[in-house]
């Protein structure tokens, strides 16, 4: 999978920031000690970290992902990242 969607919301500085929905790959989600979640009234399965986005941004950096974009929607902040 070379497209990798992160975001957070309110508050980039501390954390948390979701890294992967349920599709997304088991062994980069492990490298990031990323958990899986269901929130209460989603139909879906999401990836978190308690890391900052920054951090989680390095990490993903280390393994070859680039930013391709970033956005704010509302009060979240969302990032798609590329790996050749």
């Amino acid at each position: 999978m070379p497209y990798l969607l992160i975001s957070t919301q309110i508050r980039m500085e501390a954390g948390p920031t979701m890294v992967g929905d349920e599709h997304s790959d088991p062994v980069l989600m492990s490298f990031l000690g990323a958990t899986k979640r269901n929130m209460l009234g989603n139909h879906f399965w999401e990836y978190y970290v308690n890391d900052a986005p920054r951090i989680v941004l390095d990490k993903l950096e280390s393994r070859g992902y680039r930013v391709v974009s970033m956005t704010g929607v509302g009060q979240t902040l969302v990032w798609c990242l590329h790996k050749e």
